[in-house]
């Protein structure tokens, strides 16, 4: 991943590291000074030349680094005269803004005048309309007009939970897509630089999905109405379902950023025991479009162990890993106990979650 980026000599100095030891300096995109892998020392120098219009001049970039949790330390030198000396943590990682390269003139043509209406539709919003009127018929096709305002509205408030998650990171929002059949979608702009942006951006849709129940379910004691209830517990059952231990879901993204802050090993043989597990749910309860799903999460567990040297995304430590754990298992087990209290009442409908679960 990236540690470090700096000015130098007119061009940028970038460090980059992996928690297996190895390091690599890259002045622009010219690799400048390599340490092969090792766990022995917290500590590091990169010595090189770098060539500019007075020469050949000696530059030294040295330092110390801990994971966890993450202290960056250095000292950059170009010809024995100090330029750089600073030291950085984890919240300068997260902060981090990812640079765009500058944008091309436009030119005129067919396929860019097409692209360029799309991007209007995007922006007035009209994408986001039809999709959810899309959402709204096919949810009342299925079930009924009041049963697909009410899913709608859980979805909006599952998807709201990762948009206000991203803006806690300072990550712009492109705002919230309902897919029919499929769900909803938050999505950003930017790029996230931690596992715990990730960990959280995922986990805060189901958390907010339990308050939702919860709200609902103290609204159903106190007015016993039971339409409150069954929001109560159809919308613990959607958010459960989503923290599942299979990527792409939500529940996979969080299995997915603690193993792989462990190591590569570890992450690659949780996400495919997650895997493992969606396909016999698939296959035994019927549901293709989770079959879908999967297709899509196996894509992505091959990219992120192919890239598992290379990754940009600060790993978890130890402290973070039981967080975050103990934050899953909490939300799981409320949203269990709501499906648990509600299936106790003795009405069929309102009780099939509980069935779902128990079979």
């Amino acid at each position: 991943m990236q540690l470090l980026e700096v000015e130098c000599l007119g061009k940028t100095l970038r460090l980059e590291g992996s928690m297996a030891g190895w390091q690599q300096v890259f002045w622009d995109e010219q690799c400048v000074s390599q340490i092969n892998a090792h766990a022995d020392s917290e500590s590091f120098t990169h010595k090189f030349t770098l060539q500019n219009e007075h020469g050949e001049l000696p530059v030294e970039l040295n330092g110390s680094l801990q994971w966890q949790p993450f202290a960056l330390q250095f000292q950059l030198l170009v010809n024995n005269e100090l330029l750089h000396d600073n030291t950085l943590n984890e919240k300068d990682i997260e902060q981090r803004q990812i640079v765009k390269g500058e944008k091309q003139p436009i030119k005129f043509s067919l396929v860019g005048m097409a692209g360029l209406g799309l991007k209007l539709l995007k922006s007035a919003k009209v994408v986001k309309v039809l999709f959810a009127a899309g959402s709204l018929a096919a949810y009342s096709w299925l079930f009924s007009i009041e049963f697909a305002i009410a899913l709608i509205l859980c979805l909006v408030f599952h998807e709201y939970g990762h948009i206000r998650a991203m803006k806690y990171f300072g990550l712009k929002t492109k705002g919230i897509y309902l897919i029919p059949f499929v769900g909803g979608l938050a999505l950003s702009d930017d790029k996230i630089n931690t596992r715990w942006q990730d960990i959280v951006i995922s986990i805060m849709g189901p958390f907010f999905g339990l308050i939702l129940s919860i709200a609902c379910l103290v609204g159903y004691w106190l007015t016993d109405i039971e339409i409150l209830a069954g929001l109560a517990v159809f919308n613990a059952l959607l958010n459960l379902f989503n923290l599942l231990p299979i990527l792409p879901l939500d529940g996979g993204h969080v299995l997915k950023s603690i193993a792989f802050s462990i190591n590569s090993k570890v992450g690659l043989v949780a996400c495919a025991l997650g895997a493992a597990l969606g396909i016999y749910i698939s296959y035994y309860f019927g549901l293709a479009l989770l079959g879908f799903l999967l297709a899509i999460g196996s894509i992505e567990i091959f990219f992120e162990y192919k890239r598992r040297h290379l990754s940009q995304l600060l790993p978890l430590n130890r402290y973070a890993q039981i967080v975050s754990a103990l934050w899953y298992v909490v939300t799981v087990g409320g949203l269990s106990a709501i499906i648990w209290l509600v299936g106790q009442t003795g009405n069929d409908a309102l009780s099939l979650p509980l069935k779902i679960l128990g079979s």
